[in-house]
């Protein structure tokens, strides 16, 4: 599929990275165009969420160069850092909303930290962000009272609220009814496209994924394993993303973890 978008907005090249003695990527070369929606699939363990970090500049890579908006992101010091992160949104997993805070609350913090606008300024954009994932109505219930999927679209009005040029994504729709994915779902790309806006998504939801974004990029073995159009992945016939999209329990990815002889170690030879 050839791509609309034409500059680079990130841009990993040879990125090596390891916890400890345990190698997670071992190589990744991957650009991302302004404007994309790019998701990251592959097996648990795999290195998808530290690539979010190593985005987000919340990690280091051992060798390789981190590129966003033309930024080297591991040479940056501490001020151009936090810089380049207030361009950044992130979506977390459960959504991380502060439970003590309204609806209105969570979604004003960047404003009231971040910035120095007024707060007739502030509820304006408040109001605007809430009416963008249609929850306006519940500015003033607290996190506890709202279901998943709404808690998941009050997280996502927070994490666009200063309209950053790269929005991560870690599993955002993991824990939601198939309604509530599918809302996710439009959100995301709508809010892309309105923003524009550059985002990566993490996540294991084949279906909903594969309707929402331009490329898919499969990691496996710590490296990308491919990278293609959403809809290959419904034809491949490649041994691994078969694996992965039909959820087969055994394959390239073994079921068993690595051991010893089974009949020799419970005969304790």
């Amino acid at each position: 599929m050839t791509s609309p978008h034409t500059s680079e907005m990130i841009a990993l090249k040879d990125v090596r990275f390891s916890y400890a003695d345990r190698s997670i990527l071992k190589g990744v070369n991957l650009t991302i165009k302004k404007g994309e929606i790019v998701a990251i699939m592959g097996g648990s363990g795999g290195g998808k969420t530290t690539l979010l970090g190593l985005i987000s500049g919340r990690l280091k890579p051992q060798s390789g160069s981190v590129i966003v908006d033309g930024l080297d992101v591991p040479k940056l010091n501490k001020s151009n850092l936090y810089g380049l992160r207030r361009k950044i949104g992130m979506l977390f997993q459960f959504g991380a909303l502060f439970t003590d805070l309204s609806v209105f609350d969570n979604i004003a913090f960047p404003y009231r930290e971040q910035t120095n606008l007024p707060e007739d300024i502030i509820r304006s954009l408040v109001l605007l962000k809430l009416e963008a994932v249609g929850l306006r109505g519940a500015k003033d219930l607290k996190p506890a009272e709202l279901s998943g999927g709404m808690a998941r679209r009050v997280a996502l009005a927070r994490a666009v609220a200063l309209d950053p040029a790269v929005m991560l994504y870690d599993e955002p729709f993991t824990g939601l009814d198939p309604i509530s994915v599918g809302i996710i779902g439009r959100l995301i790309k709508r809010l892309n496209r309105a923003l524009g806006m550059t985002s990566v998504i993490v996540t294991h939801d084949l279906n909903e994924t594969l309707r929402l974004v331009d490329r898919v990029v499969v990691l496996s073995d710590g490296k990308i394993h491919r990278d293609m159009a959403p809809e290959q992945i419904r034809t491949t016939d490649d041994p691994f993303i078969r694996q992965f999209a039909d959820g087969l329990p055994d394959g390239p990815v073994p079921f068993h973890y690595p051991g010893p002889d089974y009949l020799s170690e419970i005969l304790g030879r």
